[in-house]
């Protein structure tokens, strides 16, 4: 019998093929589908809270999934990518350009110091070593939307980091995001305090200039260059 790591790895692994096979808009069936695998197969490890354990494994391959699908398409355009907690290092361990990459993120607290943002992924332009967006990814809009307006109102209060584009990507399980009106509260958020909101989702929504499906995150990011 496989130990508890092989198995994990296996399982990501079958994700990752279906969801290349499928396509990534299907991502929340493909996991629904995974779930089942991981509940009853994780039991034999001790695991005493199948459905417990499930939920932080899923959050951490869907930022994976993301980082993974979107590093060779950002890449094509000259820019580059690293997940937000490569930059949480010392400076004395980042290159030049990560640690110039750093400075021009950070959030003055006075005289509580300066500090990073909240980010999955950090997307930068290689040449001259600055932020281009900032980037989260949850399942669902409750995890995270608020956090990320209130990052978005920070940055956009400095004149150093006001251009920096502050991006959502979520599953939007619990449906938060399907009608622009009237507004559930993450749709509004998500409308007024992030420069986007990305869905992945094989199923309909009422898209707005900010709200739009993630085939199209791609086509956003280009029109900034």
């Amino acid at each position: 019998m496989k130990d508890k790591k092989e198995f994990v790895n296996a399982i990501k692994s079958e994700i990752k093929k279906w969801i290349k096979e499928r396509g990534i808009e299907n991502l929340s069936d493909v996991l629904e589908k995974a779930r089942q695998e991981y509940i009853k197969e994780i039991q034999k490890y001790g695991v005493k809270d199948p459905e417990q354990s499930w939920k932080p494994f899923k959050g951490k391959l869907v930022e994976e999934i993301i980082f993974e699908y979107l590093i060779s398409e950002i890449e094509k355009i000259g820019l580059k990518i690293i997940k937000g907690e490569r930059l949480e290092k010392e400076e004395s361990k980042l290159d030049e350009c990560l640690s110039r990459v750093k400075r021009s993120l950070v959030v003055d607290y006075g005289k509580f110091g300066m500090h990073l943002p909240d980010a999955d992924i950090v997307i930068f332009d290689p040449k001259e070593c600055k932020v281009v967006a900032i980037v989260s990814s949850k399942t669902t809009l409750r995890e995270r939307v608020a956090q990320t307006g209130y990052w978005f109102l920070k940055l956009k209060s400095s004149k150093v980091t006001e251009n920096i584009k502050v991006l959502f990507v979520t599953l939007d399980e619990d449906g938060d995001l399907i009608v622009k009106h009237p507004a559930k509260k993450g749709r509004a958020i998500a409308e007024i305090d992030t420069d986007g909101t990305f869905v992945i989702t094989n199923k309909a929504i009422e898209e707005s200039s900010k709200v739009k499906k993630f085939e199209k995150f791609l086509e956003e990011v280009k029109s900034w260059i």
